[in-house]
């Protein structure tokens, strides 16, 4: 079975305790998980995605800018991985696939399905922030789209500490994913 990574969000503007929109603590806690998982794909030779959300500033057609506050601005740092990610990213980004995203499921707008279906890949693992909104939609995209779902709960964070406790449970009694606990 191929399998592929996907770290969704984990930036600057999300994470980081000062960041526009941050989930905070629970965030900074997955650094060295992602990290280190994301290695050990890119050493396995599977196919390592960054879905990063991307705005423009002020964008009237948008509907995040009427939801939240302005966050992931094109071209500013807070669209910058979070910490030791983004050393991994200068370091080895010709093996990483950078894909801009516009909504909360990284398949909205975007060819990632293409793209993992071209490799064949048949099983994703989803780590990133946040778990109850970006994560959680790309993971229903993905079961309606029929690749096997892996979510590692070390690899997930959200600043809605209920909203990330439902969406585990989602993600394992609705969506039939496996959990790595």
């Amino acid at each position: 079975m191929k399998k592929a990574l996907l770290v969704i969000d984990y930036t600057v503007d999300f994470v980081a305790l000062d960041g526009a929109l941050s989930c905070g603590e629970p965030g900074v806690e997955l650094e060295a998980y992602i990290t280190t998982l994301t290695k050990e794909f890119l050493d396995d030779n599977h196919f390592v995605v960054m879905p990063v959300d991307v705005h423009d500033v002020d964008d009237p057609y948008h509907p995040e800018t009427k939801q939240f506050p302005p966050h992931n601005i094109r071209g500013t740092e807070g669209r910058h991985l979070y910490g030791t990610l983004q050393q991994l990213y200068e370091e080895r980004k010709d093996e990483i696939h950078w894909m801009d995203k516009t909504r909360f499921s990284a398949f909205a707008g975007t060819d990632l399905k293409i793209r993992l279906r071209a490799r064949g890949i048949t099983e994703l693992h989803l780590v990133g922030v946040c778990t109850d909104i970006c994560i959680l939609h790309t993971s229903v995209d993905a079961y309606n789209r029929g690749f096997d779902i892996v979510i590692h709960e070390q690899g997930v964070a959200s600043f809605d500490p209920a909203g990330h406790e439902w969406a585990l449970r989602h993600f394992e009694n609705t969506l039939g994913a496996t959990v790595i606990r």
